[in-house]
């Protein structure tokens, strides 16, 4: 793991949080990041492991949410929540001026034969809307509802070419039941995905920290 490690550990969710709790603090509210090192094989394009969760507490955090959709689509998406919304202007607007003020990109499934076009601006930054994130809304779907998961803080995780996943899962402000909430969450989100391909151990080690703080390990 990247994370320099506290001495405590491997240790239980809940015993990481309250040892969490326990460590010089931030004069800031930091994040509470995970990070989970997996057994794949980050070179082969089907181990890759992509998608979205909605965590039960949020991640504490305001998520601007940028929309590329066109017609109807727009209002409703703008009565979601979303913070950026277009059709063709906003591709244009991506690609002419680097226009990259959003945290989370969606994309009306009429739309991708314009958006594939900033796969290189989008892509590097795991911004591109994809079908596996949940990020690309079909003709079928609810952009609307789709827009209020992701402001409340659905939590996109894709793994890294380390082969790992990292991700915010709460603010160390939360409370110590929340955390523990979202932390277990989103473990059994990731232990559910395994690819058909990966053979042996899926997940090898996680580590729970804080922004500023060095990492606990946590038993798996």
């Amino acid at each position: 793991m990247e994370k320099k490690l506290h001495d405590a550990g491997p240790v239980s969710v809940k015993q990481a949080v309250a040892e969490l709790k326990k460590l010089k603090r931030a004069k800031f509210d930091e994040t509470v990041e995970i990070h989970i090192n997996l057994g794949i094989d980050p070179t082969q394009s089907d181990q890759m492991v992509r998608g979205a969760i909605p965590l039960p507490h949020g991640i504490g955090k305001s998520v601007r949410v940028a929309v590329f959709c066109q017609g109807d689509n727009v209002e409703k998406a703008k009565a979601a929540g979303a913070d950026v919304v277009g059709g063709a202007d906003l591709v244009e607007k991506v690609q002419k001026q680097n226009f990259l003020d959003f945290d989370v990109a969606l994309a009306s499934q009429d739309m991708m034969g314009q958006v594939s076009r900033l796969g290189k601006v989008l892509g590097p930054r795991g911004l591109m809307p994809t079908p596996k994130a949940g990020t690309v809304v079909p003709a079928t779907g609810d952009l609307a509802s789709v827009v209020r998961e992701f402001k409340a803080g659905k939590v996109e995780y894709r793994s890294d070419k380390t082969g790992q996943i990292h991700a915010g899962v709460g603010k160390m402000s939360f409370d110590e039941q929340k955390l523990v909430e979202n932390i277990n969450v989103f473990v059994e989100q990731i232990r559910s995905v395994k690819p058909s391909g990966v053979k042996g151990n899926f997940i090898n080690g996680v580590v729970l920290s804080a922004t500023m703080s060095a990492g606990i390990r946590l038993t798996v």
